[in-house]
């Protein structure tokens, strides 16, 4: 209202900064508040055919003015698409909802159990696959070939005492390895999996320990507690309809309670001190076997040999046991009419040990007259 005061005191005076005078009203041949041919006065009103309306749009001040007084009955006024744009806008997200909750990509190690309103109807295989949007169906995805472990006990620190067959105490620390085999059973058969396998392996190693002595379940008879133990929870985990597959179970720690830990080992170091003396018994046993059998062969050779020719067997024998008794003997070999002027044997013997002091000359020995060869 103050724009159009201000427009028409302007356009009363007879000149202005814009040309002469003009109609009052400013109307001035459309150029202005001066006559045809000066510019058009700024402020002047628009001429009454197109008051309102720059260049065929609505103008700024009527818009603002029918944003802030509202359109018929007071209220706020929207524009007329606003309504499709609010539809729109519900259309894309039921779409993205329809889309997040119908398609389910599956990964090779997964696979997807399908309820309707929860109600088992399925399984899903993996790729791309296809069900209603929720709340109509819902897909619980499971990894079947992640392995899980179970440790026990659980925080590694503790003792985990278990009472053996002959009223003794172990102290055991195992773990047990396991994955899903039935998704659907594991989802819907037992409440809490983790919790279930835990319980079972639990039973089963203290009824695989009962069943053994001290020394084998400290000792050597592990593995067959571990064969045990698994058999004993895959049978009870299926007569559950668990869905859950016991891979292995394996012993890390088996050893005494930590009170009477020393006299164990103690008796552990002796057991293993009389087989390792009992092993080498055994094994000196074998090699007297096996050169009294070796002795008896070539026995058995050498007299096939004498029933062939008895004379020429006895010779050799002789000279090869001459020989081995002459061999690591001090001996002078005298050919027939030599004499033995010199200690031979004692001066090789001096020889060899340069070192030692020669004793004072010995009266020299009286000749030996031979009339053959000393063998």
């Amino acid at each position: 209202m103050g724009r159009r005061a201000r427009a028409q005191v302007l356009g009363m005076s007879d000149k202005g900064p814009w040309g002469g005078g003009g109609s009052g009203d400013g109307s001035g041949g459309g150029n202005g508040g001066g006559g045809d041919d000066g510019p058009r006065n700024p402020w002047s009103l628009p001429p009454a055919g197109r008051r309102g309306k720059i260049g065929g749009s609505a103008s700024l001040d009527e818009f603002l003015k029918r944003a802030r007084t509202g359109g018929p009955g007071g209220g706020p006024s929207l524009p007329a698409n606003m309504g499709r744009l609010w539809l729109a806008a519900v259309a894309a997200l039921v779409l993205i909802w329809i889309a997040f909750t119908s398609v389910h990509s599956i990964a090779p190690s997964e696979r997807g159990v399908v309820t309707m309103f929860g109600r088992y109807t399925g399984t899903l295989n993996p790729g791309i696959q296809f069900t209603l949007p929720a709340p109509f169906m819902a897909v619980q995805v499971e990894d079947v070939q992640n392995t899980r472990i179970e440790p026990f006990p659980a925080t590694g620190t503790q003792a985990n005492l278990m009472l053996t067959g002959d009223q003794n105490i172990a102290d055991l620390a195992y773990s047990v390895r396991w994955n899903i085999k039935s998704p659907e059973d594991y989802v819907f058969e037992i409440k809490n999996p983790k919790e279930t396998v835990r319980a079972v392996a639990e039973s089963a190693m203290r009824a695989a320990v009962a069943g053994v002595n001290l020394t084998d379940a400290i000792g050597s008879g592990r593995g067959a507690i571990e064969a045990e133990v698994q058999t004993r929870m895959q049978a009870l985990l299926d007569e559950y309809q668990s869905g859950v597959r016991v891979l292995g179970v394996s012993i890390q720690k088996a050893a005494a309670p930590s009170e009477v830990d020393d006299a164990f080992k103690a008796v552990t170091a002796a057991q293993q001190e009389a087989q390792s003396n009992l092993n080498r018994s055994r094994a000196y046993a074998q090699q007297v076997i096996a050169r009294a059998q070796g002795d008896a062969t070539e026995f058995d050779k050498i007299y096939e040999q004498y029933r062939l020719s008895p004379d020429v067997t006895r010779r050799r024998l002789y000279y090869e046991t001459m020989e081995q008794v002459l061999n690591r003997a001090d001996k002078t070999i005298v050919q027939p009419g030599v004499q033995a002027y010199l200690p031979l044997p004692e001066v090789r013997r001096q020889q060899a040990t340069p070192e030692v002091t020669a004793p004072p000359a010995a009266q020299a020995p009286a000749p030996v007259q031979s009339t053959g060869t000393a063998r």
